[in-house]
């Protein structure tokens, strides 16, 4: 008994001292409690909505009012300045609403009143849900008017279309999301590995003694899991086509330039935990952890991030597959073109460059003690 106390006293002493380990005991399972708990909303609420209303007639008004006290459908950005259409193709909502100029007429001459509803089909469940929504604002709407004149029979019909997916498709939401989260975990998981291995096999002192600089190192450790990150692009995106159908419906530049972007985010994101792991037990451990699940549930993949709550959304802001999953259903799905993504890459880029100087900061800070 003196024997094992002796060895759990120890294991004890080693354990309270690996920081990481101490980390990875407590507080990511406090950071895994708090995001399942608070940031999986399967729900569809704040669905964008915009209204053009060329009637611009009190009914039409009260038709708007109706929509938006739905509480599932909120205001989205548009100026008017373009149309309803083209403010929805650059992703300024998900609903459009277009109310034609005889809405009013139609409806006080006791005619049938049309509505033109696009929603956006990207999001399968969103675009079931926002359909039901404006048929159920749709029938409160005419069962009010019917209400105050009740003289004649009064029938609004929303002519609903799906855009970007109207066979609903889930695969085509799914699939381009699966890109996203693939080339974050398994290229920053092998550059975590390969620079925690160096620790733990020793070698990290033969680099030190061999005077090559930390950015050096770091980049050249970095570029082989950035060109197998890239060889990993090209596989599962082959393979989506060919067992998924999909493919790019627009050209595809802007997924061509993110892609290394976002694979040499993922790198660096590795070699950065790795460098700080005591193991690469613990460097699999916490890349796994701290990447896989903000990159699930705070990047949009499994639902809007509209749905996630304050204070995770503001965490979404920092979760670099939310920016590359953008580029990914933009060329694969919805085909905006560059005019709606534009600023992804260069976030992206951004990211990469502050996680290299975290990274090399680690590094000269290991090679000067």
């Amino acid at each position: 008994m003196r024997t094992i106390l002796a060895q759990a006293g120890k294991e004890w002493a080693e354990f309270h001292r690996d920081r990481v380990s101490v980390a990875m005991a407590f507080v990511l399972p406090l950071a895994s409690l708090l995001m399942l708990g608070y940031g999986v909303r399967l729900e569809s609420k704040n669905i964008t909505l915009i209204v053009e209303d060329q009637d611009k007639s009190f009914a039409s008004r009260t038709f708007a009012e109706r929509l938006y006290a739905t509480n599932t459908l909120v205001r989205g950005s548009w100026k008017g300045t373009v149309s309803a259409e083209d403010a929805m193709a650059a992703g300024g909502a998900k609903v459009a609403i277009i109310l034609p100029p005889d809405f009013s007429k139609n409806l006080s001459l006791g005619r049938t009143a049309y509505v033109q509803a696009l929603v956006d089909g990207s999001d399968v469940n969103t675009a079931h849900v926002a359909s039901s929504v404006i048929r159920g604002a749709n029938t409160f709407f005419s069962r009010m008017v019917e209400s105050k004149l009740p003289d004649r029979s009064y029938r609004v019909v929303p002519k609903v279309r799906i855009w970007f997916n109207p066979s609903c498709r889930e695969n085509l939401f799914i699939v381009p999301g699966v890109f996203a989260i693939v080339l974050w975990l398994y290229p920053s998981l092998l550059a975590a590995v390969a620079a925690s291995r160096e620790k733990d096999q020793g070698t990290v002192v033969q680099v030190y003694a061999s005077g090559i600089k930390p950015a050096q190192f770091i980049i050249g450790k970095g570029l082989i899991y950035v060109c197998v990150g890239l060889c990993e692009a090209l596989v599962i995106m082959i393979f989506g086509w060919l067992l998924f159908g999909v493919k790019p419906i627009i050209e595809p530049s802007a997924v061509l330039l993110a892609t290394p972007i976002y694979i040499m985010n993922a790198v660096m994101f590795g070699l950065c935990l790795g460098l700080r792991a005591s193991s690469q037990v613990v460097a699999v451990q916490a890349a796994s952890t701290a990447g896989f699940f903000p990159a699930l549930l705070l990047s949009g993949f499994v639902y809007p991030i509209s749905n996630i709550p304050f204070p995770l959304s503001v965490f979404s802001w920092v979760v670099p597959a939310r920016y590359y999953m953008e580029v990914t259903r933009d060329t694969f799905v919805r085909g905006a073109g560059w005019s709606a993504i534009w600023f992804d890459p260069l976030i992206l880029l951004g990211f990469t460059l502050l996680l290299f100087i975290a990274t090399w900061l680690k590094m000269r800070r290991m090679q000067m003690t």
